[in-house]
């Protein structure tokens, strides 16, 4: 009898005493995930202003890929929120989705830009843009790729790759900027062909890291 109440009494103090692992990590994701929404949603912000500015197609894709990055912080958040490994996963195949996603509208985009090709204005202001978006991006990959790491959380990794690729990615819009300044016009959709290119190579490797996760 006296056995049973220490073991109660053990086990009542552990309850109070300690936060629990899973609420830790819990807590750990939600701030990562949250602090990566802030820096690519002001990312976006700035790059949409430059975009009605500009006229830029490939500008017009990396926003769009900047605003599809940072959506994935919701069904990441949820996931961390219920603390539930299988939401997780779930999460992760709706960053690789959404990817995907803008892979598609961007190089829509980039097509229609081709077959009616328009002037892109305030080049300076662009290649601030891309600069901008390179900065956020690899902010929000170091945030990420680094919790994910610690918590041992893949869609979270797959998500920190994805941004660190799309740091590179906004340096083409750098590339546009230049390009069009020489006197190629044509430059600007055709970086954001490429850039839609790349971005489905993004959504290929992260689908891979969320098979082996």
């Amino acid at each position: 009898m006296g056995t049973h109440q220490h073991g109660h009494a053990h086990d009542h103090g552990h309850s109070h005493g300690l936060v629990h692992e899973s609420i830790k990590r819990s807590r750990a994701g939600l701030r990562a995930v949250g602090l990566a929404l802030l820096v690519l949603a002001l990312t976006a912000a700035a790059q949409a202003v430059v975009f009605v500015a500009s006229g830029s197609i490939a500008l017009l894709a990396d926003l769009i890929h900047n605003v599809g990055d940072a959506a994935t912080a919701i069904p990441l958040g949820v996931a961390f929120g219920l603390r539930s490994a299988r939401a997780e996963r779930w999460a992760g195949l709706a960053v690789v989705f959404a990817i995907a996603f803008s892979a598609c509208v961007a190089g829509y985009e980039a097509i229609a830009r081709l077959i009616d090709p328009q002037e892109v204005r305030d080049l300076t202001a662009l290649a601030a843009a891309g600069a901008v978006g390179f900065t956020g991006n690899w902010v929000a990959a170091l945030i990420r790729t680094r919790a994910g790491k610690r918590l041992d959380s893949p869609a979270l990794v797959a998500d920190g790759d994805h941004a660190r690729a799309d740091a590179y990615v906004s340096l083409g819009v750098v590339a546009s900027a230049v390009a069009v300044a020489l006197g190629f016009e044509l430059a600007d959709p055709l970086i954001g062909l490429g850039i839609t290119v790349l971005i489905a190579r993004i959504t290929w490797s992260s689908w891979k890291t969320i098979q082996r996760g």
